[in-house]
């Protein structure tokens, strides 16, 4: 049996109409009928039965209609719930006031059964259809607000895991990313006897040590300006100098670099290890360029980015070993010790450098 979908409650203090009532709705299936005589139980009566239409009488002992439309009126749960207000004679000063009082409609009472029953239908219908509006918006503003929070997280792991313009850019649409620069300062940093350390370690212990340093080296990467561009197992690679040109490019990856070593220092002795970072510096033209379609990568290609590699390998522990055109780039700034002929693989012989710190 399908249930009622029009539901009508009526407040008046006389048994008889409320009787009345009923009789010229009992043979409506689709209408619910409830009675409530007494006025100061009303609007509890219909915050349970969830009316959508209330049958008010205009004149009940201890209270007058106006006042009893305000109370639904300011009750949530019946704010919008028609109500038709019933008077024993037509009045149409009060009707007025009763419908700018917030009453729907006024009937004479008793109504016809069929004038009732009609109204009953009409106002019930745009009261439900209310409802399912209401519903619908709110379940609309839900799934903005869903969405727009399921952006946000979009944009954060993208700002995550790309320069901050070059994920915008990728944001307006931009399908291919690929750039020159020619001038830039590359970085990369090793754990010195990392993987030895690991095969002994609890995976978990690991883990949390990476994470450690690696989130040091990336607020330091953050203050100085530099865009840290990815790990590769316990190595970590950063650039100066894009995607935005920066003339300092070589101090602020020289002041990074320092800034690492002393960071990592700070973690060895506070974890009782005994670990050494190595670090490499080169400078020089890079291209650069986002690949990947489903997960994003933001990465540098050329010679440059292999010089600085092999300043890291051809380095040692604990030293920041740069080539001559960042050691030129940096001048007198700072302090370096001489490195002397190093043989680099597809270079030759380079006369490199330690940066030991600022001058």
């Amino acid at each position: 049996m399908t249930a009622p979908i029009h539901r009508v409650l009526l407040i008046d203090d006389q048994a008889m109409i409320g009787e009345a009532v009923r009789r010229l709705l009992a043979d409506q299936t689709d209408v619910a009928y409830d009675f409530c005589r007494d006025w100061t139980q009303a609007v509890d009566a219909a915050t349970a039965f969830q009316p959508t239409v209330i049958l008010q009488d205009l004149i009940m002992p201890g209270i007058d209609g106006l006042e009893m439309v305000g109370h639904f009126r300011r009750n949530p749960a019946t704010a919008d719930v028609p109500i038709i207000v019933l008077s024993a004679r037509e009045e149409p000063m009060v009707k007025a006031r009763l419908l700018d009082a917030g009453a729907s409609d006024y009937l004479v009472k008793l109504p016809d059964q069929v004038e009732l029953i009609a109204r009953i239908r009409v106002h019930s219908d745009g009261y439900r259809r209310l409802l399912e509006r209401n519903a619908a918006f709110a379940q609309l503003e839900q799934s903005l607000a869903e969405l727009g929070r399921e952006r946000e997280k979009s944009e954060r792991l993208l700002h995550n895991i790309l320069p901050a313009t070059i994920a915008e850019r990728l944001k307006n649409g931009e399908a291919t990313i690929a750039e020159s620069f020619s001038d830039v300062t590359v970085l990369f940093a090793d754990l010195s006897g990392f993987t030895e350390f690991s095969e002994y370690v609890d995976p978990q212990q690991v883990v949390g040590l990476l994470d450690e340093i690696f989130s040091t080296f990336d607020h330091l990467a953050h203050a100085h300006g530099v865009e840290k561009i990815k790990t590769i197992g316990d190595a970590y690679m950063a650039v100066s100098g894009l995607p935005v040109p920066r003339p300092d490019h070589a101090e602020a990856m020289a002041v990074m670099a320092i800034g690492m070593q002393d960071a990592f220092r700070s973690v060895m002795r506070n974890r009782g290890l005994a670990l050494e970072l190595r670090i490499g510096m080169h400078s020089g033209p890079v291209a650069a360029g986002v690949i990947g379609r489903q997960k994003f990568t933001y990465d540098l290609w050329g010679d440059t980015v292999n010089l600085a590699s092999r300043m890291e390998s051809h380095g040692e522990p604990s030293r920041i070993h740069v080539s001559p055109t960042t050691r030129a780039l940096l001048g007198d700034a700072f302090r370096f010790a001489d490195r002397g002929e190093v043989s680099v693989k597809g270079r030759g012989t380079l006369h490199t450098f330690f940066l030991l710190g600022r001058a």
